[in-house]
């Protein structure tokens, strides 16, 4: 029995109440690129240390060292409100001084490059999925079933793991296909999981893919998780993140995804 299973029914047996399991939302340790993510091709079909859930405590916000305000932007941004409200300050739709601040720090914290403390659409996902992290069992869009489903929200760019209608693995941010590499919607099966895969068709590797319609797999990804463009198709997720997720699937379960990915 996988990780997140056996704490959840752990919960299950002490609490009567379901183990919400998360990971931390510490970006993993890799950098760099690796190209070609994804979509090897056709492919037949075969066949951690976790919290409860909830908002993680965010550190507080200082603000900028003197000589980070020259790289602090003047420029309001497309998001501007959205991230005034989710940061505290005051919403007025109006980049400020001390908004860059803030929001630079918020950018630096979660690795969001450029770090300018522009309210772009980077930083807006970021924001997205704290919170839909803080929204815990309440959060939508994944149907419910009587077992494992891996929920794709491509409109909020994040995935999160449900068994019977409860979260047991909480959202963390993934990257989608581009317009022209889709991800494909719909009901799909992990059907094949390979955990140190090399994409030869882009050249590039997958480390814990696990496949779910044709080429497209969930996998660590090298790159920045919050950098356009999207992927070739598959799910991509920082390394720590894919190694946890790897950890508590199988083949057989399922695989839903959803919406559309906005920018790049």
């Amino acid at each position: 029995m996988t990780d997140f299973r056996i704490a959840a029914r752990l919960l299950r047996w002490l609490t009567g109440t379901v183990c919400l399991v998360a990971l931390t939302g510490t970006p993993a340790a890799a950098s760099g690129s690796a190209a070609g993510q994804t979509d090897d091709g056709p492919r037949t079909r075969s066949g951690p240390v976790s919290h409860v859930l909830g908002t993680a405590p965010r550190p507080e916000l200082k603000p900028s060292l003197p000589q980070d305000a020259a790289t602090c932007t003047t420029s309001t941004g497309p998001y501007q409100e959205e991230v005034e409200d989710h940061l505290g300050l005051v919403v007025d739709g109006v980049q400020s001084a001390g908004d860059c601040s803030v929001i630079q720090e918020f950018q630096r914290k979660l690795g969001i490059v450029p770090d300018q403390g522009y309210a772009g659409l980077f930083t807006y996902r970021a924001v997205m999925w704290e919170r839909a992290v803080a929204e815990g069992d309440a959060i939508a869009g994944c149907p419910d079933t009587s077992g494992t489903v891996v929920c794709v929200d491509m409109n909020r760019q994040i995935l999160w793991v449900e068994d019977a209608g409860k979260v047991i693995f909480r959202p963390v941010p993934a990257r989608t296909g581009s317009p022209d590499y889709p991800t494909r919607t719909g009901w799909h099966q992990i059907f094949d999981r390979q955990k140190e895969f090399w994409s030869t068709l882009y050249e590039g590797p997958m480390p814990f893919a696990q496949f779910f319609d044709g080429g497209q797999a969930l996998h660590g990804s090298y790159r920045n998780i919050w950098e356009d463009p999207g992927s070739h198709g598959c799910v991509n997720l920082r390394y720590d993140e894919a190694k946890a997720l790897w950890n508590g699937l199988r083949l057989g379960d399922e695989v839903y995804v959803w919406g559309r990915r906005t920018g790049g």
